[in-house]
């Protein structure tokens, strides 16, 4: 007989556990940092992509930071060699501007000594006044000679051009009364006559003159250094060294009158006043459309030359900062490229739940990652050129917080600008198209 088969209703079934329905209303983001781990992941798979593709940015920063850099050591360079002349210095000197037109003209502009006598007798504002003017003379000593600057001028000349004596004394107003035949050594022309022997009391010659050394300056070092130089009394300049007799033959003509004003105050006092001096000497127009003479004070032709000096570095770093977007457009090439050879990644993150907004942010860290690295190694090499100028003592520079912000700053905008495009094109891949992608 066959033993049913019975079934035991008296145990429940098991309950079955129901989960939740997915939210895809959800906005929740991936974490950040992961986002920026898996962006370095990929550049370290690829080396030699990712250093090829920030190569552009390298060189862009490296640029940037080191012309920047340099061009504020120039200028810095220039700001102190002026300063060290001494800012409230005031020049007349012929207009050299207009000297090519009067020149073809036949008429050659000048200052002579009356000039510079008759401003003396205005009694302007100035704590000294100077004429000078310059010849070149092989100079001689009795064991060696060179080739070198004469300057002619004033006893005024030391204070305003702030020379220090290493020896003797310099020129008196008895010497350039009497035209007297001595001469004060710029230090390195010392050192070539003399080597490290005694100079003062020695006599050496200039165009069959002979002149006794009476001082030896200082080294002084900079923009118009005398050191190459030797200073005589003007008198003696123009009477045996070369002087050039003024066109109506009654004076000498001088290269320029140089003043000290007592304040920077002063300076459109003494320039109206000159001025106004010299065109009735030379017979101008009073309103100055023809001036055959320049009245500069030193402020202002420091203040243009800072201005032309940092238009140029402006204009170098301008030039310097297309490399940078050139290497801009490199990083966009090849996010495009990994967005290519990474759509079926892109479609299974995005299958098992990566939002469009995290593709997004990926893909962008991923172009910051490569541009701000990019940049990080051009400020380091910028800063490396930078200090092996420095190093030459040619010029004092150093990389500046703001010339480092600028480039950076530079670098990551734009690695954000080039790298959105691929990132949204990335983000707004189908999953469905990109799992089927081959």
């Amino acid at each position: 007989m066959t033993e049913a088969i019975r079934i035991d209703t008296t145990t429940a079934a098991a309950p079955v556990q129901v989960l939740p329905p997915i939210n895809i209303e959800d906005e929740g983001n991936a974490s950040l940092l992961e986002v920026v781990r898996l962006a370095f992941g990929s550049l370290t798979t690829n080396k030699m992509r990712s250093l090829l593709t920030m190569l552009g940015v390298i060189i862009g920063v490296m640029a940037v930071t080191a012309l920047l850099s340099l061009g504020a050591g120039v200028n810095s360079m220039v700001t102190n060699e002026f300063k060290a002349m001494g800012t409230n210095t005031v020049y007349v000197q012929p207009n050299f501007g207009r000297r090519a037109a009067q020149l073809a003209e036949g008429v050659v502009p000048v200052l002579t000594m009356a000039d510079a006598e008759a401003i003396a007798a205005l009694n302007l504002p100035v704590t000294a006044l100077a004429p000078m003017s310059n010849v070149s003379a092989k100079v001689v000593a009795p064991a060696a000679s060179s080739n070198a600057t004469l300057t002619g001028t004033t006893p005024d000349y030391q204070i305003i051009s702030n020379l220090k004596l290493a020896s003797g004394s310099f020129i008196s107003l008895d010497q350039v009364r009497s035209a007297a035949p001595v001469i004060v050594l710029g230090a390195n022309l010392k050192t070539t006559l003399f080597g490290s022997g005694e100079a003062v009391g020695q006599t050496v010659r200039a165009k069959d003159t002979s002149l006794r050394v009476i001082g030896v300056l200082a080294v002084q070092g900079g923009l118009g250094s005398v050191d190459d130089a030797g200073i005589v009394p003007i008198t003696l300049l123009q009477q045996r060294l070369g002087g050039t007799r003024s066109p109506d033959g009654n004076s000498y003509t001088v290269g320029a009158v140089m003043m000290t004003a007592r304040s920077p105050a002063d300076f459109p006092t003494i320039e109206a006043r000159v001025s106004t001096l010299l065109r009735e000497r030379h017979h101008l127009k009073a309103d100055g459309s023809d001036d055959d003479f320049a009245v500069q004070n030193l402020a202002s032709i420091l203040q243009q030359a800072s201005s032309v000096l940092n238009t140029l570095t402006i204009f170098l770093g301008a030039i310097a900062g297309i490399s940078l977007l050139v290497g801009g457009i490199g990083i966009m090439n090849i996010m495009l490229v990994s967005v290519t050879e990474r759509t079926r990644e892109i479609g299974l993150r995005k299958a098992v739940g990566a939002r469009a907004s995290d593709i997004l942010v990926q893909f962008i860290v991923e172009a910051l990652v490569i541009s701000v690295t990019g940049g990080l190694i051009g400020l380091a090499l910028g800063a490396l050129i930078t200090l092996g100028v420095s190093a030459t003592k040619v010029l004092t520079a150093s990389v500046t917080p703001g010339a480092a912000l600028l480039a950076v700053g530079f670098s990551l905008a734009v690695g954000l600008f080039f790298g959105i495009y691929p990132a949204q094109r990335a983000a707004r891949l189908n999953p469905i198209d990109a799992l089927r992608y081959e």
